[in-house]
């Protein structure tokens, strides 16, 4: 099994870039068949504005930005997809976003055919969330802010291409000094990751 743990923050001694390698540590718990890549958007220079390229492979048909399909043949290596990044404004940081705008793209993501509806092709792709915020779980239940990222980005972006979220999890209190709960239940998910393989395997030669 190989997952694909892709992580957005400029700093790469930040509690984001920890929280991302103890997820990889417990993976590889698992053993030398269960292998990990880690994308650094922030450090790759990963550029995400939509640009006229984008626009034209979107509305033409025309190639797809090489950039972009380079992101999607990482993601098409690999039998899960980790996303690790820091809450800004009760979402993901735009860096994040503007991968996915341009990489979950139409043709590849997802189809809109003629006679309408929509085609989800990421089915097979078991999708997993790791949010890192700074306030704490009374802050975003009194406000609803969870539950608002919940139906944006689980819903709103993988759902609508059929990417399977198993678990989309909240890890709060970032800026507290001891990290040591954060970051267990970091390896934790890490260990889950791997051991939902062998299921997925078999659905994939099903």
């Amino acid at each position: 099994m190989h997952t694909l743990i892709v992580v957005s923050h400029p700093n790469p001694t930040s509690r984001t870039h920890a929280v991302a390698a103890e997820i990889a540590a417990g993976i590889a718990e698992a053993g030398a068949r269960h292998t990990t890549e880690l994308a650094d958007l922030a450090a790759e220079g990963f550029d995400p504005r939509f640009s006229a390229g984008d626009i034209a492979h979107y509305r033409e048909g025309a190639a797809t930005p090489p950039d972009v399909a380079a992101e999607q043949a990482r993601i098409d290596r690999a039998d899960a997809l980790v996303l690790v990044y820091p809450v800004y404004w009760w979402s993901m940081p735009g860096l994040l976003k503007g991968w996915i705008d341009r990489v979950f793209a139409s043709g590849w993501a997802y189809d809109e055919p003629p006679g309408g509806g929509i085609v989800k092709k990421l089915q097979h792709l078991p999708v997993y969330l790791a949010a890192i915020g700074g306030a704490d779980l009374r802050t975003y239940a009194r406000h609803g802010y969870f539950g608002a990222m919940k139906t944006q980005i689980d819903h709103g972006i993988f759902d609508y291409c059929g990417a399977p979220v198993i678990r989309s999890e909240l890890l709060v209190d970032s800026h507290q000094p001891d990290a040591s709960a954060l970051l267990a239940t970091a390896r934790a998910l890490g260990r889950q990751v791997a051991a939902r393989a062998p299921r997925q395997d078999a659905a994939r030669a099903a």
